[in-house]
């Protein structure tokens, strides 16, 4: 009986543990199922091993047209095959127009605008010894342009023209207009007087630094302001210097030209003025002397940063190596010039 009754209990504790199977496997499943986000996490991250990395490559904003670029004025071909889109040169003596392309469009003039400036601050004979400060009413909103003249700096009034004409420093120019007898507005209403006087028809002066592109002007009213300035020694020395260095409280701050042709000894520049802004591109105008003529070269609208001074390469080269040019009978075509020039 006892027997019996130990092999009914065994037999039910064999059923008992054959009933509990599926209910263990279940729990050890539930026990996979929490912890397979970790097993799936390691797996995608071993495939990740595996995948090609795509690397995404940042392409640059395009830099924005200048005036002469949306205006389709880069389109015009010229003999010379000039990067300039505009250009013109003039014998200053004779008003023979030697060579231009696309010569009275009006374009934004950058910093060439500081030639006038200089022209304003030369003729009012004012003190040139006198010390301006700079304030921060000198400091650029239209370009957020750096300076290495910070506000409170303070130099005399030749030594802003200076760094003005040679290294186109534009608080200086901004200080020179600003401390005229009857501030900045007087000063450039007095720009725009000067221009009309010249004849210069198609320019127009916002500000005396050249930093707006309202500040604009053709190739042909250039060349007359270019003849015009070459008759002030002080503009002639200063546009031409090399270098010039200021005292700034404890420190001395050396200052290059502009443009790098005035220490090219194959190059004997009487005048000259570079300027850029995104909407003039790259400008320059000369008064040099080349093949025994004293020319007026101007260059607005030039697309790389060295293509003025390649244009203006160009020019010297081909007027020294053409015979022709040494003619210098005044054709018609010069007529206009002459008059403009002749009246100044």
């Amino acid at each position: 009986m006892l027997k019996r009754a130990l092999v009914h209990l065994g037999f039910g504790s064999l059923v008992a543990a054959l009933l509990l199977l599926p209910l263990e496997a279940s729990a050890t499943q539930r026990k996979k199922v929490r912890i397979a986000p970790h097993a799936v996490k390691h797996v995608v991250a071993k495939k990740k091993l595996h995948q090609k990395v795509v690397h995404t490559k940042v392409v640059a904003a395009p830099k924005a047209p200048s005036f002469g670029q949306l205006a389709g004025l880069h389109g015009a071909q010229d003999a010379l095959d000039l990067k300039s889109s505009v250009a013109f040169v003039v014998d200053q003596d004779t008003k023979e127009v030697l060579f231009s392309k696309n010569e009275s469009a009006v374009l934004p003039i950058a910093s060439i605008t500081k030639l006038m400036t200089g022209v304003l601050v030369s003729e009012a004979r004012l003190p040139m010894d006198e010390t301006i400060e700079i304030t921060q009413a000198d400091v650029d909103t239209e370009k957020g342009s750096s300076s290495r003249l910070r506000v409170g700096t303070e130099l005399s009034r030749g030594e802003l023209l200076h760094l003005a004409l040679m290294a186109s420093e534009n608080r200086a120019a901004h200080a020179l207009g600003r401390t005229y007898p009857g501030g900045l507005q007087t000063f450039v209403s007095l720009m725009n007087n000067k221009a009309r006087v010249l004849g210069m028809r198609d320019t127009q002066y916002v500000e005396p630094t050249g930093l707006s592109s309202r500040n604009q002007s053709s190739a042909k009213d250039l060349a007359t302001l270019v003849n015009y300035a070459y008759s002030d020694p002080t503009l002639r020395e200063l546009s031409t210097s090399t270098g010039y260095q200021v005292e700034v409280g404890n420190r001395t701050l050396q200052y290059n030209n502009t443009n790098r042709l005035v220490k090219n000894p194959a190059w004997d520049i009487g005048l000259q003025k570079t300027g850029y802004i995104t909407e003039a591109g790259q400008c320059l105008v000369m008064q040099a002397k080349i093949a025994g003529r004293k020319l007026i070269m101007v260059f607005l609208d030039s697309a790389g940063k060295l293509s003025r001074i390649g244009d203006a390469e160009r020019v010297r080269r081909w007027v020294e190596s053409t015979p022709s040019l040494a003619t210098r009978s005044a054709p018609l075509a010069s007529r206009e010039m002459d008059r403009r020039i002749v009246s100044n």
